[in-house]
């Protein structure tokens, strides 16, 4: 008997939702900093056993839409809750138990098992989580809830069980030497975002798009060519900075990481382009693999 299943973890932003997918897959897909929308893809990780698949979905944290970027973003979380073998929704104990509710009121109508995974519970004490646990057990009488801490890596191994022992009977969707649905230059777009994210300050990473225009991979080489998308003029010299610095900067952050996923060297070049107003432009935002439906 063989075993597979989707099991797509939502919530709102920063409260571990790429952090605990990549512990769950066991590699580091998602990029993760404690800047919200960092993930602004739907992006799987896929587990394979002898006999079990297990599809992990990573999603956009849960925002009212500004732009059409969010509203993509929007679209992507709640199109989770329709595919799910196994909903894992996210919480933490800082966040409120009744933000983004509009959200929360389509996890009450999912009809597969939910999981409500409290994380984080390092920054609580035993009587306060009782409590949170208490509340959302009320708010979602259907879930089970597992306090977590993904940071820690406590009860990780817990919830991996209780997932598994949720997923249906079927043979698998993808071949059993996939790791993910997507392709490499996606991995180069997303490390090089992580580093403007990590390096750049406010408006400057939402403002940005990275675009693989070139990847040619050799025995001992990937040479890269990468396109930096920022809305306006002052950003693009933002992200360059003082005699190239800032990009330069950016760019061995994020070649090292490069290197490191792929396991082999690499010659990295960034460019910088200024495309108004992209984020509420649809034939862009599909040319950056946004459906705009």
């Amino acid at each position: 008997m063989h075993r597979s299943g989707f099991v797509n973890i939502v919530g709102n932003p920063n409260v571990g939702k790429s952090t605990l997918t990549n512990l769950l897959v066991g590699e580091r897909l998602s990029i993760i900093t404690s800047k919200s929308q960092t993930t602004r893809h739907r992006i799987m990780g896929i587990v394979n056993t002898p006999d079990m698949q297990i599809v992990y979905s990573d999603t956009p944290g849960v925002l009212r839409p500004n732009y059409k970027l969010q509203e993509n973003m929007l679209a992507s979380s709640e199109s989770a809750l329709n595919d799910a073998d196994v909903l894992v929704y996210v919480t933490d104990v800082v966040e409120k138990i009744d933000k983004n509710d509009f959200f929360l009121q389509k996890v009450k109508t999912v009809q597969s098992p939910v999981i409500l995974v409290i994380n984080k519970i390092d920054l609580s004490n035993q009587k306060s989580l009782e409590q949170l646990s208490n509340l959302w057990q009320e708010l979602l009488p259907q879930a089970e809830i597992i306090p977590v801490s993904a940071t820690n890596k406590f009860n990780i191994d817990y919830l991996k069980k209780r997932i598994e022992a949720q997923i249906p009977e079927s043979p698998p969707y993808f071949d059993t030497d996939a790791l993910t649905d997507r392709p490499a230059r996606f991995f180069v777009t997303e490390i090089i975002r992580e580093k403007i994210l990590l390096y750049y300050q406010k408006e400057i990473p939402y403002s940005v798009e990275v675009v693989v225009e070139q990847f040619v991979e050799s025995d001992k080489i990937i040479n890269i060519k990468a396109l930096i998308v920022v809305e306006r003029d002052s950003q693009k010299g933002i992200i360059i900075g003082e005699q190239g610095k800032a990009l330069k900067k950016v760019g061995s952050m994020a070649r090292k990481d490069i290197e490191k996923f792929f396991d082999k060297k690499v010659f990295l070049e960034m460019f910088v382009k200024v495309e108004k107003d992209w984020r509420n432009r649809d034939s862009l935002l599909r040319s950056f693999g946004y459906t705009t439906d």
